[in-house]
């Protein structure tokens, strides 16, 4: 039970609509976010919620927290008001996240870890957005539509090779995809349990079901979850999103 939570209320439809909304404050920095996988499985609350950091609750949909699994291609990233560079603004990501809200009820992400392959990207993270990022060797392969995308830390190593079934719809309303995939706003803190929340920006996903012919849920073993068997139950691909990045603030 989360007894301790119960002056938190859930979020409601329309705190979820308005978080999606573009911020009235100044953008830090643009990206563009492509080729998403997002792996789910279900997980007992109770279970994510000893793992959180004090002032946030667990997000469940249908009594069930949500573990997710999301390799992706960094794009174009760079500052407000300076160009993408060669060699530095193209890279790989891949994250292990769940989804929370905070004591106003606005829901977000919250993120166990996040690897790259982008050595500066990991120090100005860690530095200035307060993730747990770690550096991978990371490599990608596209051949007719389909991706080969392998990650490689320390000892560990995940392998996903992914295509996109259909041509993509938008996230209807109150379903488990929407639940998923639709988060504006990432938490994040700092050693000392200073909580900081972050806006981001972007058109709403465009969402199909994915065809995962190799996955790997080792990612959520490296962060001390039980490894599941079983293939996750949602499995979805998201066409690419030009992303505008909002200053962290603390909470």
């Amino acid at each position: 039970m989360l007894a301790e939570f119960t002056n938190y209320t859930p979020p409601t439809a329309g705190q979820r609509l308005a978080v999606r909304e573009r911020p009235n404050d100044f953008a830090v920095m643009y990206q563009r976010w492509a080729d998403l996988l997002f792996l789910h499985w279900p997980v007992d609350p109770a279970m994510i919620q000893k793992r959180l950091p004090k002032g946030l609750r667990v997000d469940i949909f249908e009594g069930e927290a949500w573990l997710g699994v999301v390799p992706f291609f960094m794009e174009r990233v760079r500052p407000r008001m300076l160009p993408p560079v060669p060699g530095l603004s193209w890279f790989m990501e891949l994250n292990v996240r769940t989804y929370v809200y905070d004591a106003e009820g606005r829901p977000g992400v919250w993120f166990f870890s996040l690897d790259c392959n982008q050595f500066l990207a990991v120090q100005i993270a860690k530095r200035f957005f307060h993730l747990p990022y770690e550096y991978a060797t990371m490599d990608s392969q596209r051949s007719m539509g389909e991706i080969k995308y392998h990650c490689h830390r320390g000892a560990n190593d995940a392998d996903y090779i992914y295509h996109s079934l259909d041509v993509g719809h938008e996230a209807e309303i109150g379903s488990l995809e929407w639940f998923l995939v639709e988060r504006y706003l990432l938490f994040s803190a700092k050693r000392d349990g200073s909580l900081y929340c972050g806006r981001v920006h972007h058109t709403p996903y465009q969402i199909s079901a994915g065809h995962c012919k190799t996955w790997s849920a080792e990612p959520l073993g490296w962060n001390g979850f039980e490894v599941p068997k079983l293939a996750p139950p949602s499995v979805l691909v998201a066409k690419p999103v030009e992303v505008t990045i909002f200053p962290l603030r603390k909470i």
